[in-house]
């Protein structure tokens, strides 16, 4: 199985195109080795464009996209993924995800075209993204390809042990998105104390928390450099920090599948 870079550089969001370009570039000029996009975004080209101006061989980089949910029947996943190559000025991604398991997803129809796309080297892995362990036991049956990762939200308010568990099992690495809490982690108590006590915010201690996790790869958003640093380098935890984080009994879901750009959009 492959090692994915962590922490990655989540580019969701950052759909203005000369801030995307540099945001990548400055990233993979800080040490980010892992970019991950997605059709859904809208700013494949702009990541494209980051890559083509670091001075980061692509070899180097390990490099994700998503195909959108509409876009999961056979025909429309060989025709877009090609699309989303060109966007990125590549010949083949890291890593290709099925983005939301809705839409036209159909796990019979869908997954095979994945192993082609792999077996020409279109990409070097496959991943699946918001899946639960049923969809997981259900992708694995149909899939010749391993599944790499899954990416899920997961933060200290949202830990999915169990999911992580199953995954850990299967050697599937979970990746993580919304690892800051969308603004939120100020509001947590256990998360506020801690990053006083090492002179950083809240949101460094969520992620630094889920770096600790083993099997998780967490993809925090960032555009200015000095965000983009801080993320990076995420703080040291302690045994008893982590259990204290770990201890928290608040759960809460900050990306709700039912208003996700995939309903809108699809």
């Amino acid at each position: 199985m492959p090692t994915i870079p962590s922490p990655g550089l989540g580019t969701s969001g950052n759909d203005d195109a000369d801030q995307c370009a540099e945001t990548v570039r400055t990233a993979l000029e800080i040490g980010y080795r892992h970019l991950d996009t997605a059709q859904m975004y809208d700013n494949e080209a702009a990541v494209g464009e980051g890559i083509a101006a670091s001075e980061v061989p692509r070899d180097d980089a390990f490099l994700a996209t998503k195909i959108h949910p509409s876009n999961l029947a056979p025909g429309d996943v060989r025709e877009t993924t090609a699309e989303s190559l060109d966007r990125l000025g590549v010949d083949s991604v890291d890593l290709l995800y099925v983005h939301w398991p809705t839409g036209a997803y159909d796990a019979e129809e869908t997954l095979p075209v994945f192993d082609e796309l792999r077996e020409a080297g279109t990409t070097r892995h496959v991943g699946v993204s918001n899946f639960t362990t049923d969809l997981l036991d259900e992708a694995d049956e149909i899939l010749d390809s391993p599944i790499v990762a899954n990416q899920v939200e997961m933060h200290p308010l949202l830990p999915q042990s169990d999911l992580l568990d199953y995954c850990r099992e299967r050697e599937i690495t979970v990746v993580a998105y919304a690892p800051l809490m969308q603004g939120e982690a100020g509001e947590v108590d256990a998360l506020a104390d801690i990053g006083e006590s090492h002179d950083t915010t809240p949101e460094a201690v969520s992620l630094a928390w889920l770096e600790q996790r083993d099997g998780v790869v967490p993809i925090p958003k960032a555009t200015g450099e000095a965000h983009l640093r801080a993320n990076f380098d995420a703080p040291e935890l302690s045994a008893s920090e982590v259990e204290r984080i770990d201890a928290i009994e608040e759960r809460e879901r900050l990306v709700d599948p039912d208003g996700a750009a995939w309903n809108r959009d699809g």
